[in-house]
């Protein structure tokens, strides 16, 4: 089996390959490719993947390569995790926003579209390549937003399944509060990518009954803990949101919050440097410790898991993953992107049977759809009024003044990754 890794030069890289090498009965990989176009980054992190797979006796060979078309070249799998514009297009997006008084984040609001905007060409170009000289291959999305990346994915016809680590990162929190193992734990888990609660947790499978009232009432003051919300909210709600959804909930607040401290961007750009420096060492065969503060826990195991099924190899057999719509959530159209468990194998994802959506999480689910399947828009065709629709459109934004505003913003500080601007 041959995966490839686009965006192989990444500092998580060493994460993604230690979770390949404990993990080989499930994923069982002869040729692991890290492909990206910065040279310098690649040579070391292919470095310590080798000595990753050297260490756990792992049969497969790893090769390095910035040529995309060799690397995909026979590919059953291909992960894309890459960052147009690196760290330093993830810095604006952080930050520009602040300027209007909104929320400065990678992945949501202004700065998630700028982010969709320079990524998604980026990512339909490889996946053509990927489809040219392999159309059986899968392509696994993990490049944010990957709600809209993966919509663009599947409307151009790829075979693609998104990839989130929200789902795996709650589900193990639980497994530890529970005192149980991980795959006891099932999650009704329902929303769009970033954009999610749980709204019921089961052990032993989606029949289970639901002891999501037990957790919150044993653990509800850490779980608000970690998500930094108040516990009387969740228990208002009886649900619990991702970690995101505290932009929406207490957008002011974070707003507030980020204006007083670096951004994360300069947080994680300072973090990489340290780590590079880590993966220089020729004596260093092991993932360091502090990559657990890069950020993607449990990407390993989630990607994994996913890439076992899909290739036939086995698997969990319900995995919460990025897929289209098609009815689950009928008050979605049928080709919005929706993140819920689903029924993976090698035909795909088949997302299973979500209860009916109370109003509260139902409405702004429809807003943000809404919202990407306008992004997605500007992401394939350009155009300022295309993009001031989307920012009108989210519900982070939703002023027209502010929405010109970031316009203007967005534009000019993605001038050159935008080929119509």
């Amino acid at each position: 089996m041959k995966l490839t890794v686009v965006g192989g030069g990444s500092t998580y890289t060493p994460e993604l390959v230690d979770g390949f090498a404990r993990l080989r009965d499930t994923l069982p990989i002869e040729e692991l490719v890290l492909m990206d176009p910065a040279e310098d980054r690649l040579a070391l992190v292919g470095g310590l993947s080798r000595r990753i797979f050297a260490r756990q006796d792992h049969p497969g060979r790893i090769t390095t390569t910035t040529d995309l078309d060799r690397a995909v070249d026979g590919a059953d799998a291909v992960l894309l995790q890459l960052r147009v514009g690196g760290q330093a297009a993830r810095e604006q997006d952080e930050t520009w926003p602040l300027d209007c008084g909104c929320v400065g984040q990678e992945t949501t609001g202004a700065g998630g579209l700028a982010k969709a905007l320079r990524t998604v060409p980026v990512v339909l170009d490889i996946a053509d390549r990927v489809r040219r000289t392999n159309p059986d291959a899968w392509i696994i999305d993990f490049t944010n937003p990957v709600g809209i990346v993966t919509r663009a994915l599947l409307e151009a016809g790829h075979k693609a399944v998104g990839l989130c680590n929200v789902a795996i990162g709650l589900q193990r929190k639980f497994a530890a509060l529970l005192g149980v193992e991980p795959p006891e734990v099932h999650l009704d888990h329902v929303g769009l990518n970033h954009l999610t609660w749980e709204t019921g947790v089961r052990l032993g499978g989606p029949e289970a009954e639901d002891i999501l009232p037990e957790l919150l009432t044993d653990h509800g003051d850490t779980i608000a803990s970690d998500l930094r919300l108040p516990p009387a909210l969740l228990n208002s709600l009886g649900v619990i949101p991702s970690y995101y959804l505290r932009y929406y909930y207490a957008h002011d607040e974070v707003v507030r919050e980020l204006g007083t401290k670096p951004s994360r961007a300069a947080e994680v750009a300072a973090m990489e440097r340290e780590l590079l420096t880590m993966y220089a060492d020729p004596a260093l065969d092991e993932k360091p410790e502090l990559l657990a503060k890069r950020g993607g826990a449990y990407y390993s195991e989630a990607a994994v898991d996913l890439g076992a099924a899909l290739l036939g190899g086995g698997g969990t057999p319900y995995q919460v993953v990025n897929a289209y719509n098609r009815g689950t959530l009928p008050f979605l159209p049928d080709d919005a992107v929706i993140e819920v468990q689903a029924a993976v194998g090698a035909k795909g994802a088949s997302p299973l049977p979500v209860a009916p959506v109370d109003p509260l999480y139902a409405g702004l689910m429809a807003n943000v759809t809404a919202y990407e399947h306008l992004a997605l828009e500007a992401a394939l065709h350009g155009g300022r009024t295309r993009v001031f629709q989307a920012l009108l459109s989210h519900p982070l934004i939703g002023q027209y003044e502010y929405a010109e505003a970031l316009t203007d913003r967005l534009i000019a500080h993605n001038r050159e990754h935008l080929a119509w601007a």
